[in-house]
């Protein structure tokens, strides 16, 4: 006997029904993520320094993630990581400062949005433009893959980054604290303030004194050479190019003693020979022109001593124990150097006797700055005491600037929060080098070149 299954009437609607469910669930399953917000990135970063939209999970996986967020926690720097979509939740030209803004920390930030990366850093994190310089090498170097340029990055990044990470800031308040409404109620807190402050008031003091009779030499032997000249505005044979070079000398001459009297810490002596530079110069083409020489081409002080005036040539040297270089020098120290003698060179006073000013310490970068720029000392200085701190990663330097760190044994010259501490949205833009800064769009034109990232589609 057959038996013969029947369906029932009901059974087709039914089942079309549980197929059109099943299709939406497929489809609702499938559909892409939509973009969360700067708010979500803002409180993740804020706990593990790494934030994945949820759009961005196909590209770069939890444990991806996971295991940054670990690498950034036993580093203990305070650098961020968020891997985004491009999606109008987040606004490409003010991306990097938002993100800043919203997570509050001194710090690098570093973004990948869609098929970009870029990133920015407060000055107090890291020196000017590194940020972005180490993005684009990271960005460059590992061909669209998102674990490996984040990766690249942070290994870069931990190396020349200040600062403790933002865990070590929490951790650590939960023990200080206490202590501190204890100290508070027998007026102890008060006092340690004060000493510390006091402590660093006279660190600046003791530096800049120690600046300021070397700036005092500089500008007296400026004056002397303006006292030497014989030059008479008014003589027969004076014009008007003339009159302007001297004119442009004498306003130098004033400019840098009034600088001097004003500076009130270190990084206030930079101005000061800068604009002995500038009168140098100016001596140096209305000589040219009572002469009737071709004019000087514009180049940078004597490397061995500024007080020389401006460089004629490049020479190779190199200091005790250190590689050779090309330096800028006077046409009598490269006259010196081409026989086998030595350059007459720039000591100062230090606790070990006059050395030369390249050996003498940090306290000379903003002197030194001031004359050379902020691109060529650090090449200049390779392999002496001051080129060494300017390129260690507890110094930042930019173009005469220098901020030790409480941490490094120097005095930080600057207000506000250090590296890892929490500032919220109180930073100053131009201290935080970055893609939305200066103008320029995000993996764009970052306001440093092409080390912003780009577009792989390009």
């Amino acid at each position: 006997m057959r038996t013969v299954l029947r369906r029932s009437r009901a059974t087709g609607p039914a089942a079309v029904l549980a197929a059109l469910l099943g299709l939406l669930m497929v489809l609702g399953l499938s559909a892409p993520a939509q973009a969360a917000g700067l708010n979500d990135a803002a409180d993740s970063l804020k706990k593990t320094q790494v934030y994945v939209d949820p759009a961005m999970t196909s590209r770069f996986s939890q444990d991806q993630a996971d295991a940054l967020a670990k690498k950034l926690k036993k580093a203990d720097k305070p650098i961020f990581v968020a891997v985004l979509p491009d999606s109008q939740a987040y606004a490409p030209k003010t991306l990097v400062s938002d993100l800043r803004t919203k997570v509050g920390v001194v710090g690098v930030y570093a973004v990948w949005r869609g098929n970009e990366f870029d990133a920015g850093a407060d000055a107090k994190a890291l020196p000017k433009d590194s940020a972005g310089k180490i993005a684009g090498a990271s960005f460059r170097s590992n061909n669209g893959d998102i674990n490996g340029t984040v990766n690249d990055f942070v290994d870069q990044a931990v190396k020349q980054t200040k600062g403790d990470g933002p865990q070590h800031s929490i951790s650590a308040a939960w023990i200080v604290v206490p202590i501190v409404l204890v100290a508070l109620a027998g007026g102890g807190v008060f006092l340690l303030f004060r000493r510390a402050k006091k402590r660093k008031e006279e660190k600046v003091r003791a530096e800049l004194a120690q600046l300021r009779t070397v700036v005092d030499e500089d500008i007296t032997a400026f004056g002397e050479e303006l006292d030497r000249l014989d030059f008479n505005p008014g003589a027969p044979g004076a014009d008007d190019t003339q009159r302007a070079d001297y004119s442009r000398a004498l306003d130098s001459y004033d400019r840098a003693k009034r600088t001097m009297d004003e500076a009130k810490k270190p990084e206030d002596v930079r101005p000061v020979t800068e604009a002995l530079e500038d009168g140098r110069f100016a001596l140096a083409t209305l000589a040219a022109r009572r002469e009737g020489r071709a004019l000087p081409e514009r180049r940078v002080p004597c490397f061995f001593d500024p007080r020389h005036g401006p460089s004629t040539t490049d020479v190779q040297w190199a200091p005790a124990g250190g590689a050779p270089r090309s330096v800028p020098a006077c046409a009598d120290d490269a006259n010196r150097l081409a026989i086998g003698q030595d350059p007459y060179i720039r000591t100062v006073e230090t606790e070990h006797g006059h050395q030369p000013y390249w050996n003498a310490g940090p306290a000379y970068s903003p002197w030194a700055g001031g004359y050379f720029g902020g691109g060529m000392l650090p090449g200049l200085l390779v392999g002496t005491m001051l080129g060494s701190m300017i390129s260690s990663p507890g110094y930042a330097y930019a173009g005469g600037y220098h901020d030790y760190g409480d941490g490094g044994g120097g005095v930080d010259y600057t207000d506000g929060a250090d590296a890892g501490e929490y500032s919220g949205a109180a930073f100053d833009s131009s201290d935080f080098s970055g893609a939305d800064f200066g103008g320029g769009d995000f993996g764009g034109d970052s306001g440093f070149g092409d080390f912003g990232g780009g577009d792989f589609g390009d």
